[in-house]
């Protein structure tokens, strides 16, 4: 079903659809939802520290974890203290609640027990973001980042980071369920930037994005990483040799597949729907060929690691002019942070 709507939510020339109706109705929920806010009728909460919001408009992936990521490593080494807050999709109860390295992921979500891992910063899920931000900010973060909030309205931010994926833009341009949107495109957006995850293809974002306007974001593919500890990582082009298994429970499986082929290798697909709860017989494929996953997906499968089993991490890249672009673009939103000791 969700690969069935996912076909339909992204194609170029959206046909009639029964859906339309409920979009329709979700998106005038949501412009009278922002409206209050705006007016003051809806207050927003405060973490007594400035917050940056990561988020996109579309549901399933965009690169934002990996760029929040990118952003959090930026800000760490200029001297801030920086905290991640992010909802925990799937995790059992809503509390806020500090995830570390060795968290389970059924407690903390997937994707914030990589933020973990790989930024180094606090981390705190909370299903109400302002109660996560405020924990951070009690324990000594000066600056909180936050993974897909952009429609966390009751949150209040500095900043806004819009995330767009290039290949898949804004899909067919309609509001759920009848398309991707989370709010309609006539919405104002008050984005300081607007990141384009790879070249904009898709033809939603012709004459949708200002020439000069946004900054390009690659996700480069790092050695994969085998989920049996005792064996070293291997160049991804190492696998060539031989067909691979290829597994993606992430809300865009082909660019994971694209990836792969992009560095030669032979992929036999195997597409879950998003969060998806992987177990061993997942996995069990009637051979012993290599199988590749995201590293979303490997957080999972450590419970029935193997040799055969390997993730590959991805890293969001910036041209130079751009890194310094985004990273000015949010640190002039930030008076009330004092500036770090040593860094102008």
């Amino acid at each position: 079903m969700e690969q069935r709507l996912n076909q339909l939510w992204y194609r170029e020339r959206p046909g009639p659809s029964l859906l339309q109706p409920l979009g329709w109705l979700y998106g005038s929920l949501m412009r009278a939802r922002r409206r209050a806010y705006q007016a003051g009728w809806l207050r927003t909460r405060d973490a007594g520290v400035p917050v940056v919001v990561v988020g996109n408009l579309t549901v399933g992936g965009t690169g934002k974890t990996p760029l929040t990521v990118w952003l959090a490593r930026a800000l760490t080494q200029r001297g801030y203290r920086v905290g991640l807050v992010s909802r925990g999709y799937g995790r059992e109860g809503g509390e806020p609640r500090v995830v570390d390295a060795h968290s389970d992921w059924r407690d903390v979500g997937d994707e914030p027990l990589i933020l973990a891992r790989r930024s180094g910063c606090t981390t705190v899920v909370a299903r109400d973001r302002a109660a996560g931000a405020r924990l951070l900010a009690a324990g000594g973060a000066n600056l909180v980042l936050a993974d897909d909030g952009l429609q966390h309205l009751r949150l209040a931010r500095a900043s806004e980071i819009l995330v767009i994926d290039g290949g898949r833009g804004f899909g067919n341009g309609r509001v759920l369920p009848a398309g991707p949107l989370r709010e309609p495109l006539t919405l104002p957006l008050h984005a300081d930037a607007v990141v384009v995850n790879g070249e904009p293809r898709h033809a939603s974002l012709t004459g949708s994005l200002s020439p000069g306007s946004t900054l390009t974001m690659q996700l480069v593919a790092q050695d994969a990483v085998s989920l049996d500890a005792r064996l070293a990582a291997r160049a991804l082009d190492s696998f060539r040799a031989t067909p691979v298994h290829a597994v993606a429970g992430i809300g865009n499986p082909q660019r994971f597949f694209q990836t792969l082929r992009a560095s030669g290798i032979e992929v036999i697909e195997h597409a879950y729907p998003d969060h998806h709860a992987f177990t061993a017989g997942d996995l069990a494929f009637a051979d012993e060929l290599p199988v590749l996953m995201t590293e979303k997906d490997a957080v999972k499968c450590a419970p029935f690691a193997s040799a055969r089993l390997w993730y590959v991490p991805v890293t969001a890249q910036f041209s130079d002019a751009d890194a310094r672009e985004l990273l000015q673009r949010v640190l002039v939103k930030l008076p009330d942070t004092p500036p770090p000791k040593g860094h102008t």
